[in-house]
């Protein structure tokens, strides 16, 4: 059985955990995780009473044969120089933040290395996770890693130049997404007679039938909106305000998560030195 370490058991670590752990792709017994606040990594261990506790990372990767690195972009370098020792030839290492190039992980790791950038939506065993697999990952670990990743998600692998678009798109689509709801659900409140709490339910309830929609393959997304946009009709009318207000207003959206992420590849850089980056 493999033996799997996460580092980091903030939000997306926990929520990598839970969902490798609900879908079967990792028995408790198997997993070992470590947090700079071990309080976190104690509130895991509430849930998943099976799961090892270490104090450090590098006893999680001298535990495990896959270490998840889970901090944050300006903490990377530190955890990958601590499990340096431990992250042996026969090992993985794995970074979720996409600041860090695989390229920068393969400078530090002594074993295969690659990227992986989960959505929120993978807590459901559902959505895609984003990977990207460096020079030095054997064709076993990449088997091993869409094996992993495809029990919990749909693991699409992805050239460097995309990484910031496509996790806008997986990653932080559910919070732009869910922003857009609820102010759709606050105007419905303010505009009408409707109760926070009626507007809401309708709102999730739309949104999962809509989800079921395109999975099931009933209609696409132009479709879709086509097939509810009667000539003449309300929704129409609807359309029409969203044509005239949203303007350039997603275009803007990428250009800032861009300006912030070449600002965080610039930091990444001062830490690895290298003059790789794409």
């Amino acid at each position: 059985m493999m033996r799997v370490g996460i580092i980091g058991t903030g939000n997306m670590g926990r929520i990598l955990a839970e969902a490798l752990i609900e879908g079967k792709a990792i028995s408790p017994t198997s997993m070992t995780v470590t947090n700079r606040t071990l309080a976190k990594a104690h509130e895991l261990k509430t849930s998943y009473p099976e799961i090892n506790i270490e104090k450090s990372a590098a006893k999680t990767a001298e535990n495990s044969d896959l270490i998840f690195v889970c901090v944050k972009p300006h903490d990377v370098y530190r955890v990958l120089h601590d499990i340096k020792v431990a992250a042996t030839e026969d090992k993985c290492v794995v970074s979720i933040t996409s600041p860090i190039s695989v390229a920068e992980i393969e400078s530090v790791a002594d074993c295969s290395a690659a990227r992986i950038i989960p959505s929120i939506t993978n807590r459901a065993l559902s959505g895609v996770s984003l990977i990207t697999f460096g020079r030095s990952c054997s064709l076993e670990w990449q088997r091993e890693l869409e094996g992993l990743m495809g029990k919990i998600s749909v693991p699409l692998e992805i050239n460097e130049d995309i990484t910031r678009v496509a996790s806008d798109i997986v990653s932080c689509g559910p919070a732009f997404i869910s922003y857009l709801i609820q102010r759709f659900i606050n105007a419905a409140v303010e505009e009408t007679k409707i109760e926070e709490d009626t507007a809401t339910k309708l709102a999730s309830e739309m949104l999962i039938g809509m989800g079921e929609l395109l999975q099931k393959g009933y209609y696409t997304l132009p479709k879709l909106q086509e097939k509810v946009c009667v000539k003449g009709g309300i929704t129409g009318e609807g359309i029409k305000v969203l044509e005239r207000e949203t303007g350039d207003m997603f275009n803007k959206l990428f250009q800032a998560t861009h300006h912030k992420f070449k600002e965080d590849i610039e930091n990444a850089n001062a830490q690895f030195d290298l003059n790789i980056r794409r």
